[in-house]
C-alpha cells in the first residue's frame, strides 16, 4: 500500500504506530488522550471507499482504540468522528471525554483554546499509550 500521512495530520500529532490497517497518531492537543487512526491507503477519502474486508478491519480497530480509551483512562465518553473537512484523507478521531473537560458537553471542534501539551508531556503519553496499544493484536509501534 502507498502512504503518505497528510502534512495537517503530521504537524498535529504523533505518530504511536501501526494497527494492520491504519496509523495510530496522538492528537498534541492538550485535550483527551485523542487518538486518530488513519487507514494506509493513498487519496482515500471516506469508509465506504474501503473495501467490505478493510471495512470490516477499520471497525475493528477503531472499538480496540476506543476501548482501550475508555478502560485505561476511565472515559466518560468515548466521541468518534470522521470529519474530513479541512484535512480530506480519511482520518478517524477517538477522543476521551470527561465531564471536567473544557468543551463538555459540547463537541471538542470548535470549542477549546487549542492548547497543546509540551513536547515531554507529549512524548510521555505517546510511550504510554505505545505500551497500551500493544496488547491489541497486530500493533507495532512506531517511536519518533
Amino acid at each position: 500500500m502507498s502512504f503518505i500521512l497528510h502534512p495537517r495530520l503530521m504537524a498535529d500529532t504523533t505518530v504511536l504506530g501501526d494497527l494492520p490497517l491504519s496509523q495510530v497518531l496522538l492528537v498534541k492537543e492538550a485535550l483527551g488522550p485523542w487518538l486518530i487512526l488513519v487507514p494506509r491507503y493513498e487519496s482515500l477519502r471516506e469508509i465506504h471507499h474501503l473495501s467490505e474486508q478493510d471495512q470490516q478491519q477499520l471497525i475493528r480497530e477503531s472499538s480496540a482504540v476506543a476501548a482501550l480509551l475508555e478502560q485505561d483512562y476511565q472515559a466518560e465518553k468515548i466521541n468518534i468522528g470522521a470529519l474530513g473537512n479541512l484535512v480530506p484523507q480519511l482520518h478517524i478521531h477517538h477522543i476521551a471525554r470527561f465531564s471536567h473537560d473544557i468543551a463538555w458537553p459540547g463537541p471538542i471542534w470548535g470549542n477549546t483554546k487549542g492548547i497543546q501539551r509540551n513536547d515531554d508531556v507529549q512524548q510521555a503519553l505517546a510511550e504510554e499509550l505505545r505500551q497500551e496499544l500493544s496488547n491489541i493484536a497486530g500493533f507495532t509501534a512506531i517511536n519518533a
